[in-house]
C-alpha cells in the first residue's frame, strides 16, 4: 500500500520521479499559523527549477496523451485510493501547514479525493459530438485532444482541494503536469506529488515545484512550453498572469477573488440566516474567495438581525480544537493587513460592533488570530466595501427595497458568489437569476460549491472558466473538427 513518507526538514520539488532541491541554496520557512512554530522549510526554486520540471513533463507527455483515457483513468483512481489509504495523515499534514481543525482538514480531503475519483470517472466519457452535415455522404464529429504541458499554479486557503482540482482534469485530459505548491503549504502538494509515484503514476506525467510566486511561479507562466495555464489567487496576479498568456497566446484559467453578498430578507428566518452568515463569515477564518464579507439586511429586521449576529459572533470559538469555529489566518503579514484595514475603516466613520484586531489571550497570542469582526456605518464604495480581505471579517448595510439590494449585491468589482435568505420563492428565484455572480445560493452561505459543477466568477473573480466540473475539460483539452466523406455514386 502506498503511504507518505516522512516530512523531510527541506521539501523538494518532484521532478519526474526524483526529489530534487532546487538549483540555489535558499529556502522559505513554512510556519503552522496556528503556533507560530516553524514546521519545516521548503526549497526556493527558481527558473532554472522551473526549466526542469517543465522539461520532465514535456518528456512524459507523448506516452501519457497516448494512452487512451480510460487508462488514463485508472491510473488516477489508483491515486485516489492511495489518497484515502492515508487520508487522516494527510489531513493531518494539511491541519499542521494551514492551522486548520483537524476535522475540517479532514473533510476537505474527503472533498480532495471526491473530485478526483469525478475526474478519474471521466476518462470512460471524455465526450466529442457527432452531428450532422448539410452534405450527403459526409459526417462531422469532435474529438478532444490534450494539450501539452499544464502549469497549475494554486493557493493555501484549502491546499488539498486545489491540488484536486488542478491536477485531475489537466491528467485525465492528457497532458503533463508542472504543479507550483503554494508557499506557505508545500507539505500537501509534496505529499500527493509522493503518493502518485507510489501508486504508480508514470514519472514526470505529475511534477512538483516548491518555490514563492515571483520566482517560481512566473517562470512557470511566461515558460515557452506551458500551453496552458490554471491559477488560484488573487485577483492582481491574475491580471498578470492574464497578460503575460495573452502574449504569448496561452490557454489560461483564473479563479481570483470575492468580494460576495449575503441578503437577508425580512421574512427570512433570523436564527437560521445568522447561523450561515458566521460560517460564511468566519469559518475557514474567512479564507475562503466564496467567503462572504458583505451582509445587507432589510431595514424591517436590520436591528434584530445585528443584535443577534453580534452575540453570535461574541460566541465564535476561536482555535483549533473540536467545536472552534474560526482559525488563524495563514500569515502574520496577512493578519497585520486585516486588521489595518479594519482601522482605517473605523477612521473614516466605520461603527466596531465586534472583533477588529487580534486575538491575544493565552493559547492563541502566538498564532495568527484575526477576531471574528463585525463593522456597520460604512459607505458602499468604501475601500473595505471593495477589496478582498481574505479574513473573517464582515460588514452590515441596511437597505429598504429588494430592487436596492439586488443593486448593492451587483455593485462590485467582483462577482463571485450570492445568496439570499427569504421566504419569497419567486424573489429568491429572481435574485439567483439576476444577481451579477457564478454561484447563487438560496437560504445557506455564499460558500458549498461541489467538486462535480463548475465555479468560477466575473470581472475580478476570474475571466470566465469553469474549474471543476466537466467544464474544466474545456480548459484541458482542444477541440478538432473531424470531417468523413464517403463514395455514394451508385448507391
Amino acid at each position: 500500500m502506498a503511504t507518505v513518507p516522512a516530512l523531510p526538514e527541506i521539501v523538494p520539488n518532484i521532478v519526474g520521479s526524483e526529489e530534487r532541491l532546487a538549483a540555489r541554496s535558499e529556502t522559505l520557512d513554512n510556519l503552522n499559523p496556528a503556533t507560530g512554530g516553524l514546521v519545516n522549510r521548503l526549497t526556493a526554486s527558481s527558473a532554472e527549477d522551473v526549466d526542469a520540471a517543465v522539461a520532465a513533463a514535456k518528456a512524459a507527455f507523448p506516452a501519457w496523451a497516448g494512452q487512451s483515457p480510460v487508462a488514463r483513468g485508472n491510473h488516477l483512481f489508483a491515486l485516489c485510493q492511495a489518497m484515502e489509504d492515508n487520508a487522516d495523515r494527510l489531513a493531518e499534514i494539511v491541519a499542521e501547514e494551514t492551522g486548520k481543525a483537524f476535522k475540517d482538514a479532514r473533510g476537505e480531503v474527503g472533498g480532495a479525493i471526491q473530485c478526483g475519483r469525478f475526474f478519474a470517472g471521466e476518462g470512460t466519457r471524455l465526450f466529442g459530438r457527432t452531428m450532422p452535415s448539410g452534405q450527403v455522404g459526409k459526417y462531422n464529429m469532435t474529438v478532444r485532444q490534450p494539450i501539452g504541458v499544464a502549469g497549475l499554479i494554486i493557493a493555501a486557503n484549502t491546499p488539498i482541494a486545489n491540488v484536486a482540482w488542478k491536477i485531475f482534469p489537466a491528467m485525465i485530459c492528457g497532458n503533463g503536469v508542472v504543479l507550483k505548491a503554494a508557499e506557505t503549504a508545500p507539505n500537501t502538494a509534496y505529499a500527493v506529488g509522493k503518493l502518485a509515484i507510489e501508486a504508480g503514476l508514470p514519472a514526470g506525467v505529475l511534477n512538483v515545484l516548491q518555490g514563492d510566486g515571483k520566482n517560481a511561479g512566473m517562470p512557470l507562466v511566461e515558460h515557452e512550453d506551458t500551453l496552458v495555464i490554471s491559477f488560484t489567487g488573487s485577483s492582481a496576479a491574475g491580471q498578470w498572469i492574464a497578460e503575460a498568456c495573452a502574449k504569448r497566446m496561452k490557454k489560461v484559467s483564473l479563479e481570483l477573488g470575492g468580494k460576495n453578498p449575503l441578503v437577508v430578507c425580512d421574512d427570512a428566518d433570523i436564527e437560521r440566516a445568522v447561523r450561515w452568515v458566521c460560517l460564511s463569515v468566519y469559518s475557514n477564518a474567512g479564507q475562503r474567495c466564496a467567503s462572504a464579507s458583505r451582509i445587507l439586511i432589510q431595514d424591517g429586521v436590520y436591528d434584530r438581525f445585528r443584535d443577534v449576529l453580534i452575540e453570535a459572533t461574541k460566541a465564535v470559538k476561536i482555535g483549533i480544537e473540536d467545536g472552534a469555529m474560526c482559525g488563524p489566518v495563514i500569515t502574520e503579514r496577512a493578519l497585520s493587513l486585516m486588521t489595518a484595514a479594519v482601522d482605517e475603516a473605523v477612521a473614516n466613520g466605520a461603527k466596531l460592533l465586534a472583533g477588529g484586531n487580534r486575538a491575544d489571550e493565552p493559547g492563541l497570542a502566538d498564532g495568527f488570530y484575526m477576531r471574528p469582526t463585525i463593522l456597520e456605518n460604512v459607505p458602499y464604495d468604501a475601500p473595505i466595501s471593495e477589496t478582498e480581505l481574505f479574513g473573517p471579517i464582515g460588514v452590515l448595510y441596511r437597505f429598504k427595497t429588494y430592487d436596492e439590494a439586488l443593486a448593492v449585491a451587483n455593485d462590485s468589482p467582483y462577482g463571485l458568489t450570492a445568496c439570499i435568505h427569504t421566504k419569497d420563492v419567486d424573489r429568491a428565484m429572481h435574485f439567483a437569476h439576476h444577481v451579477s455572480a457564478g454561484v447563487a445560493v438560496i437560504n445557506a452561505g455564499t460558500y458549498g460549491s461541489e467538486p462535480h459543477m463548475p465555479f468560477g466568477g466575473l470581472r475580478k473573480s476570474g475571466n470566465g472558466t469553469r474549474e471543476p466540473g466537466t467544464e474544466a475539460l474545456d480548459i484541458y483539452s482542444n477541440l478538432k473538427d473531424i470531417y468523413i466523406v464517403t463514395e455514394t455514386d451508385g448507391l
